[in-house]
């Protein structure tokens, strides 16, 4: 039976002397004639556990011909260590080299780039950050959940194959099984989609989002947790062609309780982090982002700032900076304006409400001004924005009004605007994009650095 004590279990022991097997690849080895060290690692934690083989274990040798990288079954007892850095090592008794690894193993005791490892997606979970970073996404993930149980919302798992474009802003990656050489054609020379698989146009889905309000509408608080898809051509950092969402959606909210509901969650995923990863973090905090832990703590009570688009704008007016993107009524926020908000102005987390409508989508519910819509958007330092949400547009005349201003056919919506002639009622939600939540969470300043295998333009190895 190969299966051992976890790492983390094992360092979480005090007293030596008991027998156990542990498995696990090399990290390091560092031998001398008649003694041999290896840092052997299984993922369960940040640290090694160091194991001790005497030159006389028959083991030795083959330990030492097997490398960094890898994979061996260790039988010992525990002992007090006699080195610095943790209490107890293993005593090897006996040894099998599960994986043996060549010289050539590209993850050698030595700092790599970033960019390097992106190379190397299949081996870079081994490092010490992404271990840490992907056992944070791990506990964000079940935070998450949790969350959102416990308050009684309900999981829905809503299509990755639409139909619509929840955005209204056609960057979607289609979806067909037509021939792309010779696709049939309609007589007026337009391609026949009723011929496609799905006898209609259909791409990767966008959000979740209009098909998680047709389920709010029957259970009252619904989540939806799943990928998402934009062919936006953006090779920047904070963006990537597939990514994860979280979609709350709830009936009988407005506006304001939309904010609390963020707020809430943004705070409990923190602080199921630190107190969950407190080792990665700390990592993390050496290496990465110095007084990640320390905002992190703060927003445990931190106070989150409230103002609206208007205010925001007036702000960034007096602020006396120069900034790449002049601000002014009616511009989208920038991340640079986004950040200026979170980090030097408010130093902290704040909402941006009562967004201008030209620059929201058609599902918004209008403000009685005629001009401004019932959104809302949560900036935080080092990302900028975190959550978009808004309250829904509940009343049908309005909401089909709108559609129209944005050249939206109401027929291609029918099934979302029955939910507005069928019992309607006010209902509100948000979006929160994971892989910038964990970016917020470790201090990593690039998106491709917190997804297992980022797909960007032009790259979609692994």
């Amino acid at each position: 039976m190969l299966k051992g004590m976890k790492i983390k279990e094992v360092l979480a022991l005090r007293e030596p002397g008991q027998q156990i097997t542990v498995n696990g690849w090399v990290r390091s080895v560092r031998d001398s004639k008649e003694i041999l060290f290896a840092m052997l690692n299984d993922g369960s934690c940040m640290d090694s556990l160091q194991v001790v083989v005497d030159a006389a274990n028959p083991g030795f040798k083959a330990v030492k011909q097997a490398g960094a990288g890898a994979a061996l079954s260790v039988h010992g007892v525990l002992v007090a260590s006699q080195g610095k850095g943790q209490a107890l090592e293993l005593k090897a008794d006996a040894i099998t080299v599960l994986g043996a690894c060549p010289e050539d193993y590209p993850l050698q005791k030595k700092r790599h780039s970033f960019e390097f490892l992106r190379t190397i997606a299949h081996l870079r979970p081994r490092t010490n950050t992404f271990g840490a970073i992907f056992r944070v996404r791990n506990t964000a993930a079940w935070a998450i959940h949790k969350f959102f149980q416990e308050r009684g919302f309900l999981y829905v798992h809503t299509p990755i194959i639409s139909s619509s474009d929840a955005e209204g802003a056609g960057q979607i990656f289609q979806v067909t099984t037509l021939d792309l050489a010779n696709p049939p054609r309609t007589p007026e020379g337009a391609i026949d989609y009723a011929q496609d698989f799905f006898g209609q146009k259909t791409g990767l889905t966008v959000s979740g989002q209009l098909e998680g309000e047709t389920f709010a509408m029957a259970f009252g608080e619904i989540y939806t947790f799943g990928p998402t898809f934009r062919a936006e051509n953006s090779n920047t950092a904070r963006h990537a062609s597939e990514f994860w969402m979280i979609e709350p959606e709830a009936c009988f909210y407005d506006l304001d309780d939309d904010v609390k509901l963020a707020e809430d969650f943004l705070r409990f995923i923190t602080a199921t982090v630190l107190d969950n990863c407190g080792d990665d973090l700390k990592f993390l905090d050496e290496r990465i982002e110095p007084g990640l832990l320390a905002r992190l703590e703060a927003v445990r009570s931190a106070k989150f700032n409230r103002v609206t688009y208007t205010q925001a704008i007036e702000i960034l007016e007096a602020s006396g900076k120069t900034f790449d993107y002049k601000p002014s009524w009616g511009i989208d926020l920038q991340t640079e304006h986004e950040r200026y908000l979170a980090e030097e102005h408010f130093k902290g987390p704040v909402f941006v409400t009562d967004y201008p409508k030209e620059i929201k989508a058609f599902y918004m519910k209008l403000n009685s001004d005629g001009k401004t819509v019932r959104a809302m958007d949560l900036l935080v330092p080092k990302v900028g924005e975190i959550i978009g949400g808004s309250q829904r547009e509940d009343n049908l005349e309005v909401l089909e009004a709108r559609m129209k201003e944005l050249h939206l056919k109401p027929e291609d919506y029918s099934w979302y605007l029955d939910l507005r002639r069928y019992g309607s009622a006010p209902h509100a939600g948000f979006g929160l994009g994971f892989e910038r939540t964990i970016m917020y969470l470790t201090g990593m300043p690039n998106i491709r650095d917190v997804v297992p295998y980022p797909r960007t333009p032009g790259s979609a190895e692994f």
